[in-house]
């Protein structure tokens, strides 16, 4: 035990820091779990596809997973891209000499089921391990393929709010005076603007897209975190290291970038696993509400709102909000375990 105080104690801040934060068990299995679900969910063609991953026919090789093929390559009649689930092609696919590579959940985010035994939405078979929704369409791979939206668009609205925010928190605490009293005004009249009805009205008027959510849900996410980054920076404008630093004549930009800012990035780090779920918990909410992405796009928001509309299809509704509650509390322990780690009351002791 003292060899490891010893190292700690050695260490640097941030060494000292991660150490602190693995000692969180939750935190840290949480952590890898969170990361092995997105490393998944990018790979998700290679998990849920209805197209196989390699074809070997009549002696030749094909990737039908990066590349669209005729039906007549495979023995079919049309120019038309090649359906695997057709049971003709299965045929020709499994006669002697050919064979074909399929993922482990042999659906797409937008393949139809044809012949489930069932009317839509149908439960969960062996066919469509979690069900298939009012369209027909394999529930488990919505899942994955939604997961992978929610998160892409978590982290991109998460980026961009921490840039804006640390930019312009940074300009507040460091400069103050007027500057600090203009930006504070101009503040409180943007977050009074009614997001909401923005957003309803903006979705009315253009088409729906990820990118028009991102931009407008952007415009007010940067508005909690640049106080916070200017609290920091009103606080460390004053040290003896940044007064040195000016007597030094190094430009207002050196002192930002070099000094300041890294000493001001505790309440940053801390704050982006909840930042990521509020933008998981928008995004979803606004596809519930039918303001989010656009149609035939995967969505969790969208399957809570047909499991509202189905409430016999309840694997729907359960799938789907197990996902979300499971994505949720990962990034929740995630923020607690990192909130314990930088907080320097837990280092000191």
């Amino acid at each position: 035990m003292s060899v490891l105080t010893e190292f700690s104690k050695s260490a640097s801040p941030s060494r000292r820091a991660w150490l602190r934060f693995k000692r969180n068990r939750l935190g840290f299995w949480s952590l890898l779990a969170f990361v092995v679900l997105v490393v998944l969910s990018l790979a998700a063609e290679l998990v849920s596809n209805d197209r196989p991953l390699v074809v070997r026919y009549q002696g030749e090789f094909y990737f039908p997973v990066v590349k669209d093929y005729p039906e007549k390559t495979f023995g079919g009649d049309f120019e038309t891209a090649t359906d695997y689930h057709d049971p003709f092609i299965r045929q020709k696919l499994a006669e002697s000499g050919n064979w074909a590579v399929f993922a482990p959940n042999p659906y797409g985010p937008k393949s139809i089921n044809y012949f489930a035994k069932e009317p839509n939405p149908s439960r969960p078979t062996r066919d469509n391990w979690l069900g298939t929704d009012d369209r027909g369409r394999d529930l488990l791979a919505q899942l994955i393929y939604g997961f992978r939206v929610s998160v892409l668009f978590a982290l991109a609205l998460t980026a961009t709010g921490v840039f804006l925010g640390i930019l312009t928190g940074a300009i507040q605490g460091y400069f103050g005076g007027k500057t600090d009293l203009a930006f504070q005004r101009f503040m409180e009249i943007w977050g009074s603007m009614p997001e909401l009805y923005l957003l309803i009205i903006f979705s009315a008027v253009f088409a729906p897209s990820l990118a028009l959510l991102l931009v407008l849900l952007s415009l007010f996410g940067w508005l909690g975190l640049s106080d916070y980054v200017r609290a920091e920076f009103l606080r460390n404008r004053q040290m003896d290291y940044v007064r040195a630093a000016r007597a030094m004549g190094l430009s207002h930009w050196q002192i930002i970038t070099r000094h300041v800012l890294p000493n001001s990035l505790t309440p940053v780090v801390t704050f982006l696993p909840f930042r990521m779920s509020a933008a998981i918990l928008a995004l979803t909410s606004l596809d519930f509400l039918g303001l989010g992405v656009p149609p035939g796009t995967p969505s969790l928001g969208e399957l809570l709102s047909q499991g509202k509309n189905s409430i016999d299809a309840w694997w729907i509704s359960l799938s789907t909000f197990a996902v979300l509650v499971g994505t949720l509390l990962l990034l929740t322990f995630m923020g607690d375990a990192l909130r314990d780690a930088l907080d320097p009351r837990k280092a000191e002791r």
